[in-house]
């Protein structure tokens, strides 16, 4: 696959030297396509020399992000990576950019636009909300103060526009991912034949539950060095780093290097042709394994790329389906991954918007228990799950997505930990995290603080699931058989805690039913030494700590 994406002639470009006329487009670092609307915008009504002419490019690196929360490293390089190396693609198109390292957006913006004189700002709505009010906010603060038009334009970055997505959901009392993604298999016609699915079967995930077999041995990922770019930005993360813990604030978690992801966008079809040619046929039976040392097994390893903008999904979707088909990829692999991008990943970004603003206040449980500190700080807590998946978090700002559901928001939702500080540390803490990325599949997903409006179910479950699907367990002080005295694992002990604690919210949801009446059959003494033994992990979880 080669970049799609057209250069300018530099002799058109010259003749609008006259032009008063100075127009202005911000793009922000989720946004890094070339083919970003607000620019194609002004060259559709310019002309394609005159927009090249008469436009100026900004990009800000602001480190005030910062001020508010203290980002995983490897999630700034990439991002401050990917938007230098984007500059320089927009100027070698002909686009005239300015990218401004900065403690306060608001201020260089406005700098920015006084110094250019610019008649109009031209955005792309942020995929984030709390991020749009403030770029909001700060804009007609801007155009309040100057004679200066804003205009917004609707993102391109995901296949259903919002108001699509809402015309779809309000046709549902509770809006589920099964009816939306076949919904979008026949929308945008992805292995399809006709109007009925390709082999006749619309959902392969039953295949896609395999248990790793002891000598598992995936394909490694593909990695990068770090160019003279990518260099400069670690430095500056460093730096940044070095002023924090001067000034008495938290060290910003994991590490800065070594770094192996792409940051531009040749780097990133690289991935998607490696993925391809090494993983996507295995992907199916194993995606919801996890095994030590083995951090991303047959994954894609897309979302950074896609979440930046580097990808686009229609053009990742197009390329598996027409690779998988040629190749004979398994059906499970093949339409596994894809509805991960056409399925998830569409569907959680439309509930982000549908859901409304009061989505992330919600808190089902009343669940208010602060993080502990190795969660903070991705430090070792005694469990060997827990340990091996906060490690590579600690290495990469990557874990794949049920070390995530499975291990991490587990461990909050049966702990009681707060769901809005526990949202926010993923979104901190891993390298494609956003607010909505992190809303529906933490909040919703992982921590049913929604009641239910966005999963059927709490994803509840104990040291016996962990057990069966990775290697874990093995290396583990504690014994995912058992569910009281000193060894016992403790996702077993916090498990029928959790159970006992919410029995009567639980006893309405027709999924959780058997395993009420497993609780409601336990002997009442067994039952007392769980919870006694779950209050005294919750007090000290750190063997000897």
């Amino acid at each position: 696959m080669t970049d799609h994406h057209p250069r300018a002639d530099p002799e058109q470009r010259q003749g609008d030297s006259c032009d008063p006329e100075v127009y202005g487009v911000w793009i922000l670092g989720d946004q890094l396509n070339i083919r970003h609307p607000a620019l194609q915008a002004l060259e559709d009504r310019l002309g394609s020399a005159r927009a090249r002419h008469s436009c100026r490019v900004l990009l800000i690196e602001s480190s005030s992000v910062l001020n508010r929360q203290a980002f995983h490293r490897q999630k700034l390089v990439l991002v401050w990576s990917a938007m230098r190396h984007f500059a320089i693609e927009l100027e070698r198109c002909g686009w005239q950019v300015e990218r401004i390292e900065t403690s306060s957006f608001s201020t260089a913006l406005e700098h920015w636009t006084s110094r250019h004189g610019l008649v109009e700002l031209h955005l792309m709505e942020p995929a984030d909300r709390p991020f749009r009010a403030k770029i909001h906010a700060t804009v007609q603060q801007l155009a309040s103060k100057n004679p200066l038009q804003v205009h917004w334009h609707p993102s391109n970055a995901f296949l259903w526009s919002r108001d699509a997505f809402a015309c779809w959901a309000q046709r549902y009392r509770q809006p589920r991912m099964e009816f939306f993604y076949r919904e979008s298999r026949k929308r945008f016609n992805v292995l399809m034949e006709g109007d009925q699915p390709l082999g006749g079967q619309w959902n392969y995930d039953h295949d896609n539950r395999k248990a790793p077999p002891r000598d598992l041995q995936p394909p490694q990922p593909l990695s990068f060095e770090p160019d003279s770019i990518t260099e400069a930005v670690i430095n500056r993360v460093e730096a940044l780093d070095r002023q924090r813990t001067a000034s008495g604030l938290v060290p910003l978690p994991g590490v800065s290097r070594p770094f192996r992801w792409g940051v531009n966008r040749d780097q990133a079809l690289q991935v998607l042709e490696h993925f391809i040619q090494t993983r996507l046929d295995g992907f199916g039976p194993y995606q919801d394994a996890m095994v030590r040392g083995q951090s991303t097994l047959w994954h894609a390893l897309l979302s950074p790329y896609l979440n930046l903008g580097l990808l686009h999904p229609w053009e990742v979707i197009r390329r598996l389906e027409s690779a998988g088909l040629e190749r004979g990829t398994p059906p499970a692999s093949l339409e596994g991954v894809l509805r991960q991008i056409l399925g998830w990943r569409e569907y959680t970004h439309g509930l982000y918007h549908w859901l409304g603003a009061d989505y992330p206040t919600l808190n089902h449980f009343n669940a208010h228990s602060p993080l502990p500190s190795w969660l903070e700080q991705l430090s070792p807590c005694g469990m060997s799950c827990l340990d091996t998946v906060l490690g590579e978090i600690h290495s990469s700002g990557y874990a794949h997505h049920i070390q995530r559901l499975m291990v991490l928001a587990n461990y909050g939702l049966l702990a009681g930990l707060d769901p809005q500080a526990f949202t926010a540390w993923f979104h901190r803490m891993f390298i494609d995290g956003f607010d909505w990325v992190m809303q529906t599949n933490v909040l919703g997903m992982g921590l049913f603080a929604d009641g239910g409006r966005l999963a059927s179910k709490p994803y509840a479950a104990s040291g016996s699931y962990i057990n069966r699907m990775s290697n874990y367990c093995k290396a583990c002080r504690y014994d995912p058989k058992q569910r009281t005295g000193e060894l016992a694992c403790p996702f077993n002990v916090l498990y029928w805690d959790f159970l006992a604690r919410h029995a009567n919210r639980l006893r309405g949801n027709p999924r959780m039913a058997l395993m009420i009446r497993q609780l409601d059959r336990m002997p009442s003494e067994e039952l007392q030494a769980i919870r006694l033994r779950a209050a005294s992990h919750l007090e000290r979880p750190v063997p000897n700590g």
